[in-house]
């Protein structure tokens, strides 16, 4: 019998190692429960640093040409094409890009490796290359493009007697094997940015827009739509379902969304051009929603004293692009750029100092960018700033208040007029404790209207006229 007893208790003990590792294995790979509020998880990601710019010296373009005829009458030098060995040749779209020169005066330099030689200017280069060298700030060494990405190319100083690599080398745990080094960042590194962020049109018309005509319905039950969509924040089933309950209108959640989207798009002109006479104080932070059941990211940009919000961007990436779109509608609202008095505030993402250092080199608008990092005060910096990093903080907040009912967006495009919708309701139709209860911005029209129905319709008349506007001034 105390065998038996033995042998059960020996078995169960198996059956619960088999069951631990079971559950185990669940909660790892098949989530039994959709986390609540999921989109506000961070991912983890790698920091990297932001090195200073690079010395850049730009040359000035010489005419081949007159290179020749110059060396011919100054030196008696004829300067000719080259004789190639049989079997070598180099592409004949190539040119030098410092004089024009092409490829019959162009040697290949380095074996097959890319970099090319001029006969006429004397100068190394490589296919695609701009009229731009770019040194290395602490020793001058010439530095290499070694990565592409995305939007950019990375370029690297290899030198090995370099003030910044040798210091850094220095920091270097003793005894470190060599294939550990890569972990950490030895040599400067400069990105160049291949997609030219600032000459985007950020008031471009989407393609599917063509018209605002009303067929079945009025204006009228277009702000009632608005009104339950976007301020009371209920979904897109919800508001039908009231119109058909509280107001016996028969509508589809699916021309409500048709109403959003298209309002969306008249007022957000209004929205954007808003004289709002911002203050020299921004905060800016990045949050996370989801669109088509992806991942994706919202960039906000307040007026710390103000409260307004006067940049915002939907991105499918977290890169440095959809925050230089953000600040440069931020800053656009400027009518003159406050430069180093500009206090930008934002936490400890480097995608915000990378894009302060395109700022400067593309618009010469120089600022600093002061980075509140974690979430408890263990610098001066923190400790002074926390204030305003717990302002955007509260803002994500109140945005995903109202994103929640929603589910996540189900497009792109939805996502894009719904963000711009609560924007122009948090600017300007949002009562706000800190103006006794009034919307942040005074608009004279809205004051004199009956309800909320009327203001949005004010609004989709003033997004109108900004557009005449803006049309008019594109003509003259």
């Amino acid at each position: 019998m105390d065998s038996i007893i033995t042998v059960l208790i020996a078995y169960n003990q198996i059956l619960l190692s088999q069951i631990n590792q079971l559950l185990l294995f669940i909660a790892k790979n098949i989530p039994l429960k959709q986390w609540a509020f999921d989109d506000s998880k961070s991912p983890d990601y790698q920091n990297y640093k932001i090195d200073k710019l690079p010395i850049m010296i730009k040359f000035i373009k010489q005419d081949y040409l007159f290179l020749i005829a110059y060396y011919k009458h100054k030196y008696d030098i004829i300067i000719t094409a080259i004789n190639r060995h049989k079997g070598k040749t180099i592409p004949e779209d190539t040119s030098c890009p410092y004089c024009g020169s092409p490829h019959q005066y162009i040697y290949d330099n380095n074996g097959d490796k890319g970099q090319y030689l001029c006969k006429v200017c004397q100068q190394t280069f490589v296919r695609g290359e701009k009229v731009l060298k770019l040194l290395c700030p602490h020793c001058r060494h010439v530095l290499e493009s070694v990565k592409d990405r995305k939007n950019f190319r990375i370029h690297k100083c290899r030198n090995l007697k370099c003030s910044y690599y040798l210091n850094n080398h220095k920091k270097l745990p003793i005894n470190i094997i060599h294939k550990e080094k890569s972990k950490y960042k030895l040599h400067y590194l400069y990105r160049e940015f291949t997609i030219d962020f600032f000459n985007m049109d950020l008031s471009a018309f989407p393609s599917w827009f063509t018209s605002f005509k009303f067929r079945k319905q009025n204006a009228h039950i277009m702000g009632l739509c608005l009104s339950y969509h976007v301020n009371l924040g209920i979904s897109l089933r919800k508001t039908a379902e009231a119109l058909r309950d509280i107001h016996n209108i028969n509508i589809s959640h699916t021309m409500v969304a048709n109403y959003a989207q298209t309002a969306a798009v008249l007022i957000k002109p209004f929205v954007d051009n808003f004289n709002y006479n911002p203050s020299n104080t921004l905060v800016a932070d990045e949050t996370y929603i989801k669109a088509k059941g992806i991942r994706s990211y919202i960039w906000l940009i307040m007026d710390a004293v103000s409260r307004s919000i006067l940049g915002y961007q939907v991105s499918d990436s977290r890169d440095v692009g959809p925050c230089i779109l953000t600040m440069r509608m931020a800053f656009k609202k400027f009518k003159e750029f406050p430069n180093k008095a500009l206090r930008f505030i934002a936490d400890g993402y480097p995608a915000y100092p990378l894009a302060a250092q395109q700022f400067a080199i593309q618009e010469e608008k120089i600022f600093d960018i002061t980075q509140v990092i974690g979430l408890t005060n263990d610098d001066a910096v923190s400790k002074e700033f926390r204030p305003f990093k717990q302002m955007i903080e509260r803002l994500n907040r109140t945005f995903k208040s109202s994103y929640r009912v929603t589910n996540g967006y189900g497009s792109d495009d939805g996502a894009q007029y719904g963000v711009s919708l609560w924007v122009c309701y948090y600017n300007f139709l949002r009562p706000h404790p800190i103006h006794n209860w009034r919307p942040l911005n005074r608009v004279e029209m809205l004051e004199n209207a009956e309800n909320m129905p009327a203001k949005w319709q004010l609004l989709i008349f003033l997004g109108q006229q900004t557009i005449l506007e803006m049309q008019k001034s594109k003509i003259s």
